[in-house]
């Protein structure tokens, strides 16, 4: 469901809420999908109040890239006199309900610097889509970086910890395609390292779904069907509409190792179709009309009385 920016920065405030994950989209083995984006769907975020110490870098990684240093490594807006990332977070919320995009930026680039975890993923998607200053994917990813970098081992399930794994899955986007004109190059085995990353250990299911990506079309690792439809199950289990349709499509075929199972198929199309964002994902809906239109009315059938069952269970829960 989609809010205005007015009503999530006032969430912020009150209930500390924010945004980050990804459905992206890629290639199913003679079925081409769209490209994919860079993650945006709603998320918790921590508390308005600044972090006291960042988390620890994970045993053995590296720095992804170097991150930006606060307001001053960007010259296009001058530091503000806040006194605190509560104050600055306070005229972020006045200036963007305003419609001051300026200052709203100035006051989210004071709250990154004193080491804010949610204004920094803010920052990176306001350089991401270019909301309000000139789009600028370098940044974005710097400070997708700083925060990977530095909370690589936050908690998985909490607030903060979804704010991390959906950087992780922004990287893992950037490497894929790398950013042209600057020092990050396409690095298919770098985009790997992140989305396995936010899929394993925070088991993010947009991270699930690009990690399947990877192992359906042999980016970055070896071609490997039967392990992509490992991942994109966990992430259609998660109720991610593109691994359900992907994984229903997969089902549909058969072969390479994965089983046929029409009316499982099917039922995962059903439920991706339930769910899909008609804007931004018609092509689940082209994939949802083809399966039907070509499926036996046994099939059908039995696929819906499936997808009956499967609400019956997430209304007993």
């Amino acid at each position: 469901m989609r809010i205005s920016e007015a009503i999530i920065a006032g969430a912020l405030l009150a209930l500390g809420c924010q945004q980050a994950a990804w459905a992206q989209n890629a290639a199913v083995e003679r079925v081409p999908l769209p490209p994919l984006p860079i993650p945006g769907a709603a998320l918790p975020e921590p508390e308005v109040e600044s972090r006291a110490t960042p988390a620890p870098l994970a045993p053995g990684r590296g720095a992804i890239a170097p991150a930006p240093s606060g307001p001053a490594a960007h010259t296009a807006l001058p530091i503000a006199p806040f006194s605190s990332a509560r104050d600055a977070l306070k005229a972020w919320m006045r200036d963007s309900t305003a419609g001051d995009q300026a200052g709203a930026v100035r006051a989210l680039e004071y709250a990154a610097a004193q080491g804010h975890l949610a204004a920094q993923f803010k920052l990176g998607r306001v350089y991401a889509s270019g909301d309000g200053v000139p789009t600028n994917d370098l940044k974005a990813f710097e400070y997708f970086s700083k925060i990977a970098d530095e909370n690589a081992d936050e908690v998985p399930g909490t607030s903060d910890g979804r704010i991390v794994s959906a950087a992780f899955v922004a990287l893992g986007g950037y490497f894929l395609d790398g950013i042209k004109g600057t020092y990050v190059k396409p690095n298919p085995d770098r985009a790997f390292d992140m989305f396995h990353y936010a899929a394993s250990y925070f088991g993010d299911p947009d991270g699930q779904y690009n990690l399947a990506r990877l192992y359906l079309n042999g980016t970055g690792v070896s071609r490997d069907p039967r392990q992509a439809a490992r991942w994109m199950k966990l992430a259609a289990e998660k109720g991610h509409a593109p691994a359900r349709a992907v994984f229903g499509d997969m089902l549909l075929r058969g072969g390479d190792g994965v089983p046929r199972h029409p009316v499982m198929g099917l039922m995962w199309l059903a439920l991706a179709r339930e769910g899909a964002d008609i804007a931004r994902e018609g092509w689940i809906v082209e994939r949802y009309d083809a399966a039907f239109a070509n499926a036996s009315a046994s099939d059908r059938t039995a696929a819906l009385a499936l997808v009956e069952r499967q609400h019956i269970r997430a209304e007993r829960r």
